[in-house]
């Protein structure tokens, strides 16, 4: 995450997440870089459907007919999240971290949306407890994002 965070704050790219079963871990960890302050926006953890319906603007009936685990909604998420901060970037963390079936998607499946100029949405089959999967999650959104910027 530092890594992460010292190229952002050299290139002066803001960044966001809205975030669901990571429940802000992405925003935790990005905030105890110092100097983030700089380029770190915020982020909103909407956990349940009904948090992402009224704060990050998701349709409930793209809920109902994709599942909240799905591209589709991560893929709102990130732009949401990219609206609502103002921000370069914004990542966005939807899925299930397990250890039960959610919406007939096993543990471990997730998506990580990444809006820049387009968004991009990646989905991820992990495996492990749920610290795990979120660790997981988050360091694959780091990776990608510093792929993207570099």
């Amino acid at each position: 995450m530092e890594e992460l965070a010292k190229l952002l704050i050299a290139r002066n790219i803001s960044i966001a997440s809205v975030e669901s079963f990571t429940v802000g871990n992405f925003g935790a960890s990005l905030g105890m870089v110092p100097g983030v302050s700089k380029i770190y926006k915020g982020t909103l953890v909407c956990y349940q459907n009904e948090i992402k319906e009224r704060l990050a603007g998701i349709d409930k009936a793209t809920i109902s007919k994709y599942g909240v685990v799905s591209k589709e909604v991560a893929g709102l998420m990130a732009i949401s999240g990219q609206n609502l901060f103002d921000s370069d970037i914004a990542v966005s963390f939807t899925g299930n971290a397990g250890p039960d079936v959610m919406e007939d998607k096993e543990a471990g499946l997730v998506y990580v949306g990444i809006k820049m100029e387009q968004v991009s949405v990646y989905e991820l089959k992990l495996e492990g407890d749920r610290a795990t999967v979120i660790f997981q999650a988050v360091d694959f959104a780091v990776r990608k994002i510093l792929e993207n910027i570099k």
